[in-house]
């Protein structure tokens, strides 16, 4: 993603080695600016930054608990727990979504 290319050019840290070229930078998934001297043309992109969510469709839930387990019980396990509705898991995983 382009986004993630955006790196401070005194904050990039080098991926290729000297005199890499744009396309081989890219082929091994390393960002490529040559607009700034002195510092590294092939470099790492940003890790993309990542948040933990209650699904919302219940029927992906994967359970994290066992029948009958307590909301307060499940939220100290780290999961999700809506009580509805029946015939699936209550309390369950977080899933990760890229912001």
């Amino acid at each position: 993603a382009k986004c993630q290319c955006k790196v401070v050019p005194k904050q990039r840290t080098n991926c290729g080695y000297p005199g890499i070229s744009a396309a081989e930078c890219k082929q091994i998934g390393c960002c490529f600016n040559a607009s700034v001297p002195s510092v590294p043309w092939c470099y790492n992109p940003k890790q993309k930054k990542v948040k933990k969510v209650c699904p919302n469709d219940p029927y992906t839930r994967i359970n994290c608990g066992y029948p009958g387990i307590k909301a307060k019980d499940c939220t100290k396990k780290g999961c999700c727990f809506r009580a509805h509705p029946a015939g699936v898991p209550w309390c369950f995983y977080h899933r990760t979504v890229e912001e």
